[in-house]
């Protein structure tokens, strides 16, 4: 078992992305920090990416639960003027192509990244003299965030690929990368970046459109054993028995064309992902959080339904590092 300086077991993390879900995923790393655990490395896809990006920029368990207790569910969905339910909503959609800003759950994650000393990429460096030899300069980052680029049709990895866009990765704000992260479709109000030097700008939206657990991202390419392994965090169930429990009230539609589109869009999110999971060693290394009963977008839950949610987390990574210690992975 790779350990830290200090001692502690070491492991990268890739959380999965799922909206209100991703308070399961949270609690998993408070219990792995919990366990002792440090993450040199952390991704993350949509709601994945805050808690990656904390995680990161030097969140311990007790910081990670504090700003779990200071995130204001009812908050996140911000209507756009003039604040009027289901007309601003319309509105948004109709002029925004979203029918929420997704101002305020960027506006929180800048607060809290700046509590621990983080604003840009350049303040998450990553330097390893033992990491892959082919590792690119442009790939030395503590953090990865998973978005897609619906104008060039691919899956940015930022700060990887801002220089696809001719942008200096230490100089963007990792607020903004994970706000992009999180434009659920016709949701949050899309996002955009701009190539200064050709002008271009390229309309980004929710990273689990194309990669919603990227588990291998932090694998090594140089054929040498790992130091330490990556540990992935799922909080959407499998298909098809978890189709429900992503759109319950469409399930109860047996209108033939809204179940194509319900199935097209779950597949969207889930099954690139859960293709990869059928690959040897990829479950065995992925904790699976319970998190039925919890809508994606449901964030009118209260306080008790959220400490639940994260204690679930929490207890299934106690169980899973239990089992982990117990294997020769270990």
């Amino acid at each position: 078992m790779a350990t830290g300086p200090t001692g502690a077991p070491r492991a990268d993390l890739v959380l999965e992305g799922g909206g209100v879900r991703g308070l399961g995923a949270a609690g998993a790393v408070i219990g792995l920090q919990e366990e002792g655990y440090a993450f040199p490395r952390a991704a993350g896809t949509s709601v994945g990416a805050i808690a990656a990006a904390l995680v990161a920029a030097g969140a311990g368990a007790k910081e990670l639960r504090a700003a779990v207790e200071r995130l204001d569910l009812a908050r996140v969905p911000d209507r756009l003027p003039p604040g009027v339910p289901l007309l601003s909503e319309g509105v948004g959609l109709a002029g925004a192509s979203g029918a929420y800003r997704g101002a305020w759950i960027r506006d929180w994650l800048e607060r809290e990244l700046a509590e621990l000393g983080v604003r840009t990429f350049g303040d998450l460096r990553y330097e390893d003299p033992g990491a892959s030899a082919d590792l690119p300069e442009d790939q030395r980052y503590k953090l990865v965030v998973l978005v897609t680029d619906v104008t060039r049709g691919r899956l940015l990895r930022l700060p990887w690929d801002y220089r696809l866009f001719h942008l200096d990765p230490d100089a963007q704000v990792v607020a903004d990368a994970v706000r992009c992260s999180l434009s659920i479709p016709f949701y949050f109000r899309p996002c955009s970046l701009r190539d200064p030097v050709t002008g271009e700008s390229s309309v980004l939206v929710d990273g689990g459109s194309l990669s919603n657990f990227a588990v291998e991202i932090f694998d090594r390419t140089d054929g040498r054993p790992s130091r330490w392994p990556s540990f992935g965090v799922r909080i959407l169930p499998d298909l098809p028995a978890g189709i429900a429990q992503l759109f319950p009230l469409a399930a109860r539609v047996m209108w033939p064309p809204l179940q194509l589109a319900q199935q097209v869009v779950t597949t969207a999110l889930v099954g690139r992902d859960q293709t990869h999971l059928d690959r040897p060693g990829v479950r065995e290394r992925t904790i699976a959080v319970d998190c039925s009963g919890v809508g994606v977008t449901d964030f009118a839950i209260g306080a008790r339904a959220r400490d639940a949610l994260v204690e679930e987390g929490r207890r299934t990574a106690v169980e899973f590092v239990r089992y982990w210690r117990g294997t020769d992975h270990s």
